[in-house]
């Protein structure tokens, strides 16, 4: 079994499990999260989506910088996202205009429904992009489950405390 995943340290401080750390470990610790944070000046749309790509890409990437969980070392992550998203998109359209049966005259005149062979390939097309869609909207943070792990929980306020972290603190 692997190890458990590395929690970000505003996680742990918020859930109240810091009593393991001292401070010069957070200090550490948050320097190094920042450092890996990753810079967000330069943030560029590549030149291979299409116009409604780099639309879509903008509008994503705003909103992911402003949760602070963008940067420049994610652009072609987002930019694989969409173009799996679009090629995924475009797949749904043309298999609504496929029927998976075909009716087929025989020669004495009688009809028989046979299946379509190509809709159980378009099938099996449109759900690896799919989990390629899903797992990349996970990686970058937009599903609802991914975010929610994410959040980062608001320390407990001075109520919530026993009496001797009231009256000891952070010595504890």
């Amino acid at each position: 079994m692997a190890g458990r995943i590395k929690q970000p340290l505003q996680v742990i401080l918020g859930n109240g499990r810091s009593k393991h750390l001292t401070k010069d470990e957070i200090k550490k610790r948050q320097n190094h999260e920042e450092k890996m944070r990753g810079p967000t000046e330069n943030i560029e749309i590549p030149s291979y989506l299409t116009a409604a790509q780099k639309k879509e890409f903008a509008d994503i990437a705003e909103k992911l910088v402003a949760l602070e969980i963008f940067s420049e070392l994610d652009i072609d992550s987002l930019a694989r996202y969409l173009d799996s998203k679009h090629q995924y998109l475009q797949l749904v359209k043309d298999i609504r205009k496929i029927k998976p049966t075909e009716t087929i005259e025989q020669e004495n005149g009688k009809k028989i429904v046979i299946a379509n062979e190509d809709y159980p390939k378009l099938q099996r097309t449109k759900n690896t992009l799919f989990n390629e869609c899903r797992s990349a909207a996970a990686d970058l943070g937009l599903t609802i489950t991914s975010r929610l792990k994410l959040v980062i929980p608001s320390p407990s306020t001075v109520e919530g405390k026993s009496e001797a972290q009231k009256r000891f603190g952070d010595r504890l």
